[in-house]
């Protein structure tokens, strides 16, 4: 299993052994005995949040030195990236963007800029001389934004994690990954965020600072074009978004609150509760569009079952006129979503184990997904449990 793009901003919540367990950095294939990992170099990596990972994965009794494999160029989140990433938020204002404040986006920057440290840079005996250089820069910066955070401590645990981080398994990842094509493997690659946050075609600019699509594996493993087969899409059976940025379908109300109480909607990274909303079918067309999505896993449809009525987006209202497509500056444009009204189900799905068990109503709120967006549902998630999946598909 490979994660190919973004940093700790992601929040992938496990259970093992009815523990839940956070992932930010690590593959979430990691607990599975015989699975190799890799975290690819399109993936920026806070030193820090990866000790703490490991640390939390090891008291498992997972051996990482087996199975954890990290790319000699993947960038390194430096503590100023993550003092960066907060002036500069804080200077927004009002028109701040919801950043995690992990220094994300500052490190993407440095990396297009030709600037950045990758993990392979550790090896070398002028990293610290390195790291001074490209401190000094950031520290101009800072001072222009007049942050005055001591951020000392940050410093001391990040060295610390760098002695740890050597100690892992640091690879050539282009060539590592397809060594292991050549020897049968199958690969995983696990994103961090949805498709509406990519940097190119999400709602920018309240995006993530990397692509999120299909298209982002190639370059965020080194992988051929060729090589990808199945492109399963994960979709929740509504809809939610962490942080500012344009929502269509939100439900700024009791109806949004009760989805949000009942699925448990705070982020895995900040805590902060999640909007909720139904689900956006233009949105989620538009990204199996992009992504050339073969098949989808619609979790948490269990959420649903409160409910006596649900509704579906089929179409946005922009200025008068109706239309199935994505906008350009979707904030800008203020899409007004036209909704399709469907009978809930009103009933405990969380035991069903089979298909044909499934309330009528669900089925069809399954098979009108299906037809509008050309792209089935191969799988229903009805709760956190492994064992509470559904194939759909048979």
């Amino acid at each position: 299993m490979a994660r190919f793009q973004g940093g700790p901003n992601a929040g992938h919540t496990l259970y093992v052994n009815d523990t839940k367990v956070v992932l930010h950095q690590i593959p979430s294939g990691v607990f599975h005995k015989g699975v190799i990992n890799l975290i690819g170099n399109g993936v920026v990596l806070d030193p820090v949040t990866l000790k703490k990972e490991c640390d939390t994965v090891a008291s498992f009794g997972v051996d990482l030195t087996n199975n954890l494999f990290i790319s000699e160029r993947t960038h390194l989140i430096l503590p100023t990236h993550r003092a960066l990433d907060k002036a500069a938020e804080l200077a927004k204002g009002k028109e701040k963007i919801g950043s995690t404040l992990k220094g994300i986006g500052p490190t993407y920057m440095d990396k297009t800029g030709r600037n950045g440290l990758r993990v392979g840079d550790l090896l070398d005996k002028n990293f610290t001389t390195a790291y001074i250089k490209l401190r000094m820069k950031h520290q101009r910066l800072l001072d222009n934004f007049n942050f005055q955070e001591d951020i000392t401590a940050w410093e001391e645990e990040f060295f610390e994690a760098l002695e740890f981080l050597r100690t892992l398994n640091i690879v050539n990842g282009e060539y590592f990954i397809n060594e292991q094509l050549k020897a049968g493997k199958r690969i995983l690659a696990e994103g961090a965020q949805g498709s509406m946050l990519d940097i190119d075609f999400g709602t920018f600019p309240y995006v993530t600072s990397s692509s999120t699509i299909s298209a982002g594996v190639c370059s965020g493993l080194g992988l051929a074009p060729h090589h990808i087969r199945d492109v399963i899409g994960v979709t929740k059976a509504y809809c939610t978004r962490v942080g500012g940025g344009p929502f269509p379908t939100e439900l700024d109300n009791e109806t949004g609150e009760e989805l949000r109480k009942i699925g448990n909607e705070f982020g895995a990274t900040t805590g902060r509760p999640r909007r909720c909303g139904w689900i956006d079918l233009v949105a989620l067309n538009f990204a199996c569009m992009i992504n050339g999505v073969t098949k989808i896993v619609m979790t948490k449809a269990d959420v649903l079952d409160a409910f006596p009525t649900l509704d579906v987006c089929t179409e946005y209202e922009i200025k008068g006129k109706r239309t199935s497509q994505v906008p350009f500056q979707m904030d800008r444009n203020k899409p007004v979503p036209v909704f399709k009204e469907f009978k809930g189900w009103h009933t405990d799905t969380s035991k069903i184990k089979d298909l044909a068990d499934l309330p009528k109503a669900t089925l069809e709120y399954v098979d009108f997904i299906n037809k509008y967006l050309g792209v089935n549902i191969h799988f229903i998630s009805n709760g956190p449990g492994r064992d509470q999946i559904i194939s759909v598909q048979k």
